[in-house]
């Protein structure tokens, strides 16, 4: 299927769940412990990130969709730094605060990439402090596209059933990360989002794959459910759809460094994703990748919308090419967002020479990644006279897009490319031929925003009027 981000930010969704507090701490280990036969590593580096429910609502705003976050945390400095870290990424938290429980955090010690040992400092929390969600549930529905539950098993869905009949009777679709071995509780909700194991505690084994669907379907009928999508570590996901032929996705071929939060990440993208309109396969098609980005990764990271965008673009070959203004705005925000400078440069580029050729390799040697803004038609004989262009700007397009220094070609219809450049802002904006710096179009522009205007000369007695002009003589 040909995959698209959809519009992340015209979505609000409801994260409700098990917060918890992931906490790392790095060091170096270079000789063992003489009291017991362990590493001893010291410590370097002490990293705090939003754990369990509260990834999950990280992952959402990561995407660029707004996010609803409540659960329950301690009255505590964890809870704090929860709430600090949460707010800073504009997630919009309504906590019950426990008087008697602590935050839940885990604490992991890690060395080199590698996770020598996992602390978890954790009491589930009571009924009570559960039924205390209710009432905030309630008031936050009226403004979300979908409901997330993520369920980690530590308290603060113990009156989950009461929590889907509200949300259900509101008519908003509700997602499960389930734990445990019963899955009745979740009875009536959109789609859960089990791994295998999760879901053979429930059903049995599953020999192959044909079992797994058959057990799935059941499963279906039995909690009226709408969809299952499990989770199969190096082996993928398979979308089992009440009614409805099941959907096998292949794990994305990366290296494996830290399963942590990745089912976080993929019930995130799966809730931004359908939020924002996208049909379950497509959704699920864009989690599947966003879960390969995860695991790729040390520690509890959030999986961002550039990252996202930047993934599916290689699987579509997408990433290079002729663009719409709009699209433009949108690669260069993600190619900044990767660290990536970005080179502006515009023209007729009516007749393609070898002038045109060496000048963009020397424009594209200055960044990662080289625009070329063509004047459209219109533009181009006010600029040169009737009978120019020679070619449409179609197939200028078509040809500038072919040559290997070229990463995104567009047209615009103004006499100049100023307004193409108040909309991408580029890190290098140049222009050919014997132009002072001060007579560059959008010079100005570069020096306000902090970017760089360069002249590059032309190969020597090539242009496309001097062509022109041969040719006509020859006739």
């Amino acid at each position: 299927m040909k995959l698209d981000i959809p519009r992340f930010d015209a979505t609000r969704v409801l994260v409700v769940g098990d917060v918890m507090l992931d906490r790392y701490w790095h060091g170096d280990t270079s000789r063992i412990s003489p009291e017991a036969p362990v590493p001893v590593v010291k410590i370097n580096n002490i990293e705090d990130s939003p754990g369990g429910a509260a990834n999950v609502a990280l992952n959402i705003a990561a995407l660029g969709a707004a996010c609803n976050l409540t659960g329950v945390v301690g009255d505590d400095a964890a809870g704090q730094s929860l709430i600090k870290a949460l707010s800073s990424a504009g997630i919009e938290c309504d906590f019950h605060i426990s008087g008697s429980m602590p935050t839940i955090t885990k604490l992991r010690v890690l060395s080199h990439h590698q996770q020598l040992i996992r602390l978890d400092f954790e009491e589930t929390f009571s009924g009570d402090d559960s039924e205390s969600l209710n009432s905030k549930i309630s008031a936050l529905l009226k403004d979300v596209d979908l409901v997330v539950f993520s369920d980690y098993k530590k308290g603060s869905l113990s009156d989950i059933e009461n929590f889907v009949s509200l949300v259900k009777s509101a008519g908003v679709p509700i997602l499960v990360d389930p734990k445990g071995d019963d899955f009745a509780k979740y009875k009536g909700v959109t789609l859960l989002t089990p791994n295998l194991h999760e879901f053979e505690v429930v059903v049995g084994s599953c020999a192959t794959e044909q079992e797994l669907v058959s057990k799935a379907q059941q499963l279906i009928k039995q909690l009226d459910l709408q969809a299952l999508l499990v989770t199969q570590g190096e082996h993928g996901m398979s979308l089992i759809r009440a009614g409805d032929e099941a959907l096998h996705f292949p794990a994305r071929s990366r290296d494996v460094f830290d399963v942590t939060g990745a089912g976080d990440t993929v019930i995130s993208v799966l809730a931004a994703s359908l939020g924002a309109g996208k049909p379950l396969p497509e959704a699920v098609a864009l989690a599947n990748i966003a879960a390969g980005i995860a695991v790729s990764k040390v520690g509890t990271v959030a999986v961002s919308g550039p990252e996202l965008r930047r993934e599916v673009q290689k699987d579509s070959d997408s990433g290079r090419g002729i663009m719409s203004r709009e699209q433009l705005a949108l690669v260069v925000a993600d190619a900044k967002a990767n660290g990536e400078k970005v080179v502006f440069t515009n023209g007729c580029f009516d007749i393609i020479h070898a002038g045109h050729v060496g000048y963009l390799q020397d424009a594209r040697a200055l960044g990662d990644r080289l625009i070329v803004a063509l004047n459209d038609d219109s533009s181009v004989t006010r600029l040169k006279g009737e009978g120019r262009p020679i070619n449409p700007i179609e197939r200028r397009m078509a040809v500038v897009a072919g040559l290997e220094a070229v990463d995104w070609v567009v047209s615009f219809d103004e006499d100049t490319p100023f307004s193409l450049l108040q909309e991408c802002i580029p890190d290098v904006l140049v222009k050919g031929g014997d132009y002072a710096i001060s007579e560059v179009v959008g010079a100005d522009l570069m020096k306000a925003s902090g970017g760089e205007t360069k002249v590059l000369a032309f190969l020597d007695n090539c242009s496309t009027t001097g062509i022109v002009e041969k040719i006509q003589k020859k006739k």
